[in-house]
């Protein structure tokens, strides 16, 4: 199974929907994803990915499924130099100034990530009964195959929500992948669920966070969420 991990276009925070710009990205998209043979397509339930997604879903003739666990994430933002940030943006900085680096064992008794170590556990029971509906249990950190799937399904979500499952699917320390990776607006990320033998699937990462049909549009690429140096 591939999963394209989708991130709604170029966001209008204030009121609940994508810019003009947006509807542009979502359109180039679109043409992007018809050529991926796409079997199911998922959304959050928030608009901006809503409306992003509405412009494949008609493109291809399809119903989309609402997944409400894959909405943004509600999370208490934190205080950096006098102004609050979202969790998934704590400066990279201050991540690696402490040694050790927080991996699995650590970053859930590290201020300020306890803080947000029930919702993850939250957000990795979800994506387990998700993909158990897909036919692949966890077991640990692998997934236990009941029959093999070979679909494509799209997943339109949120920069948090999305660099977050990322986490749990390739078992990556939280705090290092919220402060390493950013995913662009209407950016695909693409999970393979390799399977290398006849019981085991295990995610890996063949694309992260691409834009080539923006380019290919020659759109301008949206920097939204990215708090310094514009791409």
């Amino acid at each position: 199974m591939r999963i394209l991990i989708i991130r709604h276009a170029d966001p209008d925070y204030p009121n609940d929907t994508i810019t003009a710009a947006g509807h542009l990205e979502a359109q180039a998209l679109a043409q992007r994803l018809k050529k991926e043979g796409i079997d199911r397509i998922y959304s959050s339930p928030v608009n901006r990915a809503l409306h992003t997604m509405q412009y494949t879903a008609e493109l291809l003739g399809m119903e989309s499924t609402i997944e409400p666990w894959t909405r943004e994430l509600d999370l208490n933002p934190v205080n950096v130099a006098g102004s609050n940030v979202a969790a998934w943006n704590i400066p990279g900085e201050t991540v690696r100034s402490i040694q050790p680096y927080p991996g699995h064992e650590i970053w859930p008794e590290r201020a300020p990530y306890h803080d947000y170590a029930k919702d993850y556990e939250k957000l990795k029971a979800d994506s387990d009964e998700f993909l158990r509906r897909h036919g692949y249990e966890r077991e640990e950190g692998r997934y236990r195959m009941a029959s093999s799937n070979r679909e494509t399904i799209a997943v339109f979500c949120h920069h948090g929500f999305g660099v977050t499952w990322l986490a749990h699917l390739l078992e990556l320390p939280l705090p290092l992948v919220w402060s390493g990776f950013w995913l662009p607006p209407s950016s695909v990320t693409t999970i393979l669920f390799e399977e290398r033998s006849q019981d085991w699937a295990v995610p890996r990462c063949t694309g992260l966070g691409s834009i080539a049909h923006l380019h290919e549009a020659g759109l301008k690429i949206s920097t939204a969420g990215l708090l310094a140096n514009d791409v």
